[in-house]
């Protein structure tokens, strides 16, 4: 199994914790980190719109970012919510990831022009829906991998359909519950991806749907177990 720690917007644009973040997720035995990549506008009306685009890669700090990951020695990749970000992203990532919001059009089997951009790269692709992806023209494309994903944040253990994920590659978590993750580990599918954080006694954005250091170490250690 694949395993992957979003890191997302939980870094605060601070590169000593995104280094810190990075290495946490290589000593739990993840495979990869992934983060966001927006403009100003898509988040001006969150309330703490500049600290949520600090965390966003761009041009100004892609070279830090890669510097870090390969010196810690852990890939990493990222979700592009424009198109222009997907010119400065080519050179670096090897992968990429389309959101649930994005990936309803590719399952309705309309592109488009993010995804009409990353099929052009020849690259993997990763995309998460909340429903079965079997009439999208893409399902069989080898270099897309479906994560089953429940668009709520953060959503119930209850509300995550365990009777559908074997129609996907993977699992991309919304939910707090430890147990979430760990059904899907059992369930043997390919790919589990986690939000992280690195304390959840402070206000980082997305610490209601993230686990901590000690949580990831645990599902890696229990991924690594079924093997």
């Amino acid at each position: 199994m694949q395993l992957i720690a979003e890191i997302g917007v939980n870094w605060d644009g601070d590169f000593e914790l995104v280094k810190e973040m990075m290495q946490e997720s290589v000593n739990a035995g993840f495979n990869f980190v992934k983060f966001q990549a927006f403009t100003l506008e898509a988040v001006a009306k969150h309330p703490e719109a500049n600290r949520v685009f600090s965390s966003s890669i761009s041009r100004n700090n892609i070279d830090k970012i890669n510097s870090i990951a390969n010196d810690i020695g852990i890939e990493w990749f990222c979700t592009p919510m424009y198109e222009g970000a997907i010119d400065f992203l080519e050179p670096f990532v090897n992968l990429y990831k389309i959101r649930e919001y994005d990936g309803r059009e590719v399952i309705q089997n309309k592109s488009s022009n993010i995804f009409k951009k990353l099929i052009e790269t020849k690259k993997n692709i990763i995309i998460s829906s909340e429903v079965v992806p079997q009439q999208c023209k893409f399902y069989s494309n080898e270099e897309i991998k479906w994560l089953y994903c429940v668009p709520k944040y953060p959503c119930k253990l209850s509300e995550i359909n365990f009777s559908i994920v074997k129609n996907f590659d993977g699992f991309s978590n919304h939910c707090p519950d430890i147990m979430a993750p760990m059904k899907i580990i059992d369930l043997k599918l390919d790919i589990l991806e986690i939000h992280i954080t690195s304390d959840k006694n402070k206000n980082f954005i997305d610490n209601n749907v993230s686990f901590d250091y000690s949580e990831m170490k645990e599902i890696g250690k229990y991924a690594k177990s079924k093997i």
